[in-house]
């Protein structure tokens, strides 16, 4: 093949070397606009993972980097003037213009053709001339640009302002400086590279990088940079220690996160930063462009034709790519609202700090530095298993049963079914189960199989299992009351979700007359003052059923889309009158109602409320109206607020992934300081263990896996050899408190050598099996 490459950085110059080896025949061209020993920024750091990669794809140009590299295991926090230290860790890093150097000269050593100083040809005459254009010309591709049509880029430009130097002060470990200026606070990323010199990031907020002058708009562009430089060197003058800043067109910028949406057309394919950004707070951009330059290699050798190698190349490369920009932007994101966590004692907000990219946990940091977690909590009691109190009621764990629909009542009343279900799941170690959404009238159910608390049967058949939950297990139980809205008068889950039923319809209300989905679902009717008011009378019998059938926590659903949740959005709300318009209006009627309700609830017994906190379209709630909306149930006296998102539009374009709501949990609980639910793609122990020591969380609410397993916490003590307070087996169940063996074992195995004076003895015993 002929092969043209436009940039040449490492992923194209790593390509090359690796193509060239793989068939000698393919002839390959560099272009690079900038001289050959022109590099910007300083330092890369490289994962233990990707060097494996690199050892076996090139053993030569690895040799030469181990030759090179800085390698530490600490993180050291700077905070509050503390340094708290994070061994365990693994980093390996090298000079990006030492880095250049070795792959130039493997590539000369090959036969690749390189052209420094020299502007590729137009991309039609390269396209022309060869099988394959590699565009790795960077973040600002001149290629990917030229094609915009086609690879259909986003950028995502981030808030704070950063500028990339280096100093001659060699670093030990890789090192956070949290810095208390006069102008606010500002962050230090420092790393050692070589033996003299070391990677030293600034990054602030525009808010404080403004204050601190270095906005400089009576300076031009160059002079405003060096101005910057010398007034770095004086707010981190201790840090710097006598030591130097040195820059190398180095400039203040936003991190521009990129994202296209195919990575090739025709004969050309993106590689590296000109397919995709990650911030530079976890280390990862010549990571993964040498990754990208290893798979695309492979994939060329691999496939039969052009079009399936680029195919499988981005099949391989976009899962981990997406995962690395997803880690990516919550570090990022942690770093831009760093503001809320700096009243964290400094054990925790480091802890925050290393679990920012939700990639490290908690169990990771057990691994990696014992006596670090030692500092930040008790080891002997995982996170997870502490106490947590709300008003008079203590739950044991922080682990809580989610609210599922299961659909199963008989016109309200909840059946055998849901004894065995909830009960079963306050007998397998949860500190709180939670009821499915039970709905305050008939015409506010969602479907006909949704539980209700409206007639005095209902009250009897919530009595029996409140009853075997206080008496078979240590689990706290909670109701939770809603109304449908426009979502209501539905298909069973398993029969088609949010599909109208085929005959037997009621009508369906809502603060707007619109349709869930226009042309499937009702059109609701607008609500008048007086439907409020006779709204409120429900939802408040509903309460007190609940307080005499024996419940310990009642949560108002106000999320999800159903009634409440469509008052509190700008996408289902648009009246006019004092119920509608702003935020204050939108609020009005669901705090009247939990108003309404706390009231008549027992002063002793905690409230909560479950909110989203994005409608995850262009318009809807965000973060920050979540935020306010948190703040007012907290005022009327909500205990804790259950953060989900989404549920309220069809339209909703979700992030989803790991634990995806849980940075909503965070902004409300480290910006408001009001108790809060994480719920969301939680899986693991792990995960909840590291969400409640980092403060993103209080509780930790899980469906799934506790459909998947009913003792998922009494299974996560096991795991964990925990036997505490933070959970009890019942006593039907103690037998099985050791997980079984599973299979055969290969152990123990027997002796097979002779040691004779501390050495193997010449003659060995073999184990052979019969």
């Amino acid at each position: 093949m002929r092969i043209a490459c436009v940039g040449g950085g490492p992923a194209a110059l790593y390509f090359a070397a690796l193509v060239k080896q793989l068939d000698s025949r393919h002839e390959i061209t560099v272009w690079e606009r900038n001289a050959a020993d022109d590099t910007f920024g300083f330092g890369v750091v490289l994962s233990d993972e990707t060097l494996g990669g690199i050892e076996h794809g090139d053993p030569v140009v690895y040799q030469e980097m181990a030759r090179e590299f800085a390698r530490w295991d600490d993180i050291d926090i700077h905070y509050r003037g503390r340094v708290i230290t994070c061994g365990g860790n693994g980093f390996a890093a090298l000079s990006r213009k030492r880095l250049l150097q070795i792959l130039q000269r493997r590539c000369r050593d090959l036969g690749v053709t390189m052209h420094f100083g020299t502007t590729a040809p137009e991309l039609a005459e390269l396209r022309t001339g060869h099988d394959l254009v590699v565009a790795a010309d960077g973040v600002n591709s001149l290629t990917r640009n030229a094609l915009a049509e086609r690879f259909r880029p986003d950028l995502d430009v981030r808030r704070c302002k950063f500028m990339w130097l280096g100093t001659d002060k060699v670093f030990d470990s890789f090192t956070f400086h949290i810095v208390d200026t006069p102008h606010g606070v500002m962050q230090i990323h420092a790393y050692p590279y070589d033996a003299t010199m070391s990677t030293f990031i600034v990054e602030t907020s525009q808010k404080v990088w403004e204050c601190a002058g270095f906005s400089a708009p009576d300076l031009p562009p160059g002079l405003s940079d060096l101005a910057s430089i010398t007034r770095c060197e004086a707010l981190f003058a201790d840090i710097l220690a006598g030591h130097r800043l040195l820059g190398n067109n180095s400039k203040w910028i936003n991190f521009a996160t990129v994202r296209a949406r195919t990575w090739y057309t025709g004969n050309v394919v993106l590689l590296g930063d000109a397919a995709h950004t990650a911030h530079f707070s976890i280390g990862s951009g010549t990571k993964l462009a040498m990754e990208d330059a290893l798979a695309l290699a492979a994939c060329l050798h691999e496939e039969a034709d052009l079009h399936g190698a680029l195919a499988a190349y981005e099949a391989e490369r976009r899962p981990v790519v997406v995962s690395t920009q997803r880690a990516a932007q919550a570090s990022a994101e942690w770093f831009e609202n760093i503001d809320r966590y700096l009243g964290q004692w400094p054990e925790r907000f480091a802890f925050s700090l290393l679990t920012r990219s939700r990639r490290v946990t908690y169990d990771n940091l057990r691994l990696r530095d014992p006596e670090f977690v030692a500092s930040v909590a008790d080891p002997a009691t995982p996170p997870m298993f502490t106490p947590f109190r709300l008003r008079d009621t203590e739950l044991r764990n922080r682990v809580v049963v989610s609210a599922m629909d299961m659909y199963s009542a008989d016109n309200g009343l909840v059946t055998d079914f849901h004894l065995v279900h909830l009960g079963g799941k306050a007998l397998g170690g949860a500190g709180l189960v939670m009821t499915e959404m039970v709905c305050v009238s008939e015409t506010g159910r969602i479907t006909p199989g949704c539980a209700g608390m409206y007639r005095t049967e209902h009250e009897a058949g919530w009595r029996r299992i409140t009853e075997f939950v206080h008496e078979r297990s240590g689990a706290k139980i909670g109701i939770q009351l809603g109304h449908s809205g426009r979502k209501g008068s539905t298909k069973l889950m398993w029969e088609g979700i949010d599909e109208p039923l085929p005959a037997g319809n009621w009508p369906v209300v809502a603060p707007s007359p619109l349709a869930y989905r226009p042309g499937v679902n009702q059109v609701p009717r607008e609500l008048t003052r007086a439907d409020l008011a006779d709204l409120r009378g429900q939802f408040v019998l509903a309460a007190e059923m609940s307080a005499r059938a024996g419940f310990d926590v009642l949560e108002l659903h106000c999320a999800h889309g159903y009634l409440l949740s469509s008052f509190l959005s700008p996408v289902t709300n648009l009246r006019g009158d004092g119920y509608g318009r702003g935020l204050d209006g939108r609020l009005r009627f669901p705090i009247e109602v939990f108003t309404a309700i706390r009231q008549v609830w027992p002063a002793d017994k905690p409230m909560t409320v479950r909110i989203s906190a994005t409608d995850w379209v262009e318009g809807g709630t965000t973060g920050e109206d979540a935020v306010v909306i948190a703040q007012a149930f907290a005022q009327a006296g909500a205990d804790a607020i259950d953060v989900s998102t989404g549920g309220v539009t069809p339209d909703e374009r979700p992030a989803f992934g790991r634990s995806y709501q849980t940075p909503y949990s965070d902004q409300i609980r480290n910006e408001t300081g009001i108790a809060t639910i994480a719920v969301g793609a939680i899986s693991s122990y792990d995960d909840v263990n590291s969400l409640i020591l980092a403060g993103r969380a209080d509780l930790c609410a899980l469906g799934r896996p506790h459909l998947y397993d009913p003792q998922w916490t009494l299974h996560a003590a096991v795991e964990q050899g925990y036997s505490g307070s933070g959970v009890e087996w019942p006593a039907q169940f103690a037998a099985g408190s050791r997980k079984p063996q599973t299979g055969r074992t290969d152990g123990p195995r027997p002796r097979l050598e002779l040691i004779r004076d501390g050495q193997p003895a010449t003659r060995h015993l073999r184990w052979r099996p019969r």
